[in-house]
């Protein structure tokens, strides 16, 4: 799926999209969601869900792999090259 047409879907498509075509690779929490982390072919998109409700609020697209720094840090590298 290209970015453009994940773009145009509504939140029930993406919500679809995500969940089938969409890897996921990490996920972090605050005070009020839970965020999860997901890699398409083409891009990233982060969904925040709500801790009470678990309905998506809203869904940010990351594109540029160099905006997920943050994540690295979650990532054991010595824990992945045991396997």
């Amino acid at each position: 799926m290209k970015l453009s047409s994940f773009i145009e879907l509504s939140g029930e498509q993406k919500r679809s999209a995500v969940l089938k075509q969409g890897v996921p690779l990490a996920k972090w929490t605050d005070c009020h969601y839970t965020v999860f982390l997901f890699q398409l072919p083409q891009f990233y998109v982060e969904t925040y869900c709500c801790k009470e409700s678990k309905d998506i609020h809203e869904f940010r697209i990351i594109y540029n792999p160099s905006h997920l720094s943050h994540y690295l840090d979650g990532i054991c590298i010595d824990e992945l090259l045991k396997e």
